[in-house]
Parts: C-alpha cells; structure tokens; sequence
C-alpha cells in the first residue's frame, strides 16, 4: 500500500510530505520511501498557527480549521504533480493547538475532510482524539513505526519541537516525551533574528548556570512516571517563567538549556546501547555531542531522509495500518485503558 504522510511538528515551522510503499510479509513490516519534501510556512500561516489559533472566537476557530485543511490539501496536489505519485490514502498530523489529556482535551487542526475533497485522496486524520477519550496522553503515536519498522535499534529518539523517546521492554513498547527541545531553542534564537540556532553555535559560547540548570531538572514532570506528555501549555507556564527570568545572557541561557536537553536524556537510557535519532535536533551537533557525551549511547545519526522525514513517514505507516484494521495507537505507551486504532477517514466516491 502506498500512503502520504503529513507530519507539523510543534515548532510550527512548516510541513513535511513523505510518500512511501509498504508491505508486510510473514508478520514483517518493510517500507521504501518514495520521494519527500518540506514546505516552507508563508509567515501569516505561521503566525496563525503559533499564536493566534489559541485565541481566536469559535466561529474564527473553525473557519481556521477548514482553511488549514484545504492547504495542506493543495501542498499535497502539487507534492503529487512534481514527483507523479498517487497513493491510496493520505494520513494527516495535523497540527496540535491544544493538548492537555488529563482534561480530555485535545485538537489538531487541520480538516481532513478538506484535504479528501482537495485531493480526492482517501485520507485518515484526528489520531489522537479516541485515545485521548479512553484516558491515554494521545502521544506519543510514532512509537508503533518505531516498533515495526525500526526495531533494530535499542532506543528511538526523534528530536523535534520536544524530544520523545521508545524502547522495547519485554513484550511492550515504552515511549514519553522527555523533554522540549526546540520549541524552546527556537523561541530564544528568535529574538535575535535568527529561526534557530544552526549546529548549537550560539550555546556553545556560553557556559552552564548550574542554579538554573538545577531548577529546570527539578520542575515535576521529570519525576512523573510514564506514560506522559508534554505540550506547549507546559513549557508557557513551567519552563519560560524559569528562562525569562534567569538573567543570563542568550549564550548561557542556551548553553544550560541544552545541558538540560542533554541530562533529561541520559536519565532515562542506559549506556552502550543504540541510539536512533531523528528530527531536526539531529542536525545540531553541539546538542548530540552533549547528549552523546553524558548518555553514553551509540548515537546513529541515519541518512538525511529518515532524519527528516521519519514521523511523516510513521503517519503514512498509521494511514496503512487504520485501513488494515491494525492497531495503531498502543496503551502502554499512552496509559489508555487498551489499544485502539485512531483516526478518521473521509473519502469521495
């Protein structure tokens, strides 16, 4: 089967499109990317899903939610043309505005329904919200790919807008969020001109606060058992508070913002194993040095593709499983009463 996936990240800095063949022989899952791309968000897009959707009216929400669905339908009309491709189904992220399971409540925006009439495609979206409904944290989903398609590795970490982590244990998969990673970077590299902060050269400057180093280790979230989440409500009352406040200067800041990026990491693996990471914090070297340096693991830093485009490609392996009937989102890793599959599908004739 062949699918789409469209994967936003919580850095809300474009849309990644990745189309991918998968098979599945004798109980084995097998893939090949077929081709894959990033788009750029035009800045008022970018504004809107950063900022303003959290505090538009409902009627404004909605129409939002239509309009960012009829986009990413029309990026995938011309992800389709560029490279002559046409899969069986589209699996969509969407992009998270709220996220806060404990309250039952979540939204991606993003309306899959758009994209289907957009496109004419088949196309699966909202993965989160059943699992959300049977008490689980809705995340982390790529745990499942992880597990099927790169089970080879010890650890899977994919390093985006947070950094999320997942193991095999026995017979279970284990996945969290450990910690954000760019979501914050990004947000301090901004307020002096620049989207991020290119191979960690601005925290390699600086020097660890070890006062504030301890204090961001200390917040509750890191001492909260699995299965858990992050998002963006946590690190706006938690973390920018600490880092707003701190005093230093942008290198000292991000230097000990990384050390804590770093330690949050070794906290929960074990050294000597394999480390898969993915996502854009792959590309910073400074923060996988670090990270290498205190968690003692065999980092794999793969080919750019699955860097890249690894959760994407995950999303189209979840559009594949949801129309096998397959289990997609697993209670182990999110604390839902049992496994389910996510998502729903909108289709023409």
């Amino acid at each position: 089967m062949t699918s789409i996936g469209l994967m936003s990240g919580t850095s809300v800095d474009g849309l990644d499109v990745c189309c991918a063949t998968f098979s599945c022989r004798e109980g084995r899952w097998s893939f090949q990317i077929d081709c894959a791309r990033g788009y750029d968000y035009p800045e008022e897009l970018r504004q809107k899903l950063s900022r303003d959707v959290q505090h538009m009216s409902a009627y404004e929400f909605v129409a939002f939610h239509s309009e960012y669905g009829r986009y990413l339908g029309r990026r995938v009309n011309e992800f389709m043309a560029e490279f002559g491709v046409k899969p069986d189904i589209i699996a969509s992220h969407g992009s998270t505005v709220f996220h806060e399971p404990a309250k039952r409540i979540m939204f991606q925006i993003g309306d899959g329904a758009a994209i289907a009439a957009e496109t004419g495609i088949p196309t699966v979206s909202d993965f989160r919200r059943l699992d959300i409904m049977l008490g689980g944290q809705g995340a982390p989903l790529v745990p499942v790919g992880d597990n099927l398609l790169f089970g080879e590795y010890d650890y899977c970490l994919n390093i985006g807008g947070f950094s999320n982590i997942s193991w095999r244990e026995g017979e279970r998969r284990i996945a969290f969020d450990i910690s954000p990673v760019n979501y914050v970077i990004n947000r301090f590299a901004r307020s002096v001109g620049l989207d991020m902060d290119r191979d960690g050269q601005i925290a390699s400057r600086g020097s660890v606060n070890q006062p504030l180093l301890d204090r961001l280790n200390a917040l509750d979230y890191y001492s909260a058992p699995a299965p858990k989440s992050l998002g963006r409500e946590w690190v706006e009352a938690r973390v920018f508070p600490l880092l707003d406040g701190c005093g230093l200067s942008l290198e000292d800041l991000l230097r000990t913002y990384y050390e804590h990026c770093a330690v949050q990491l070794a906290r929960v693996t074990q050294p000597g194993r394999s480390l898969l990471v993915t996502g854009g914090g792959a590309y910073n070297k400074f923060l996988i040095e670090r990270m290498r340096e205190l968690s003692g693991c065999q980092v794999v830093v793969p080919e750019p593709a699955i860097i890249e485009f690894k959760e994407a490609l995950i999303f189209a392996f979840l559009g594949v499983l949801y129309m096998t009937n397959q289990v997609s989102c697993l209670s182990s890793v999110t604390g839902a009463r049992q496994d389910n599959i996510g998502g729903m599908l909108f289709k023409t004739i």
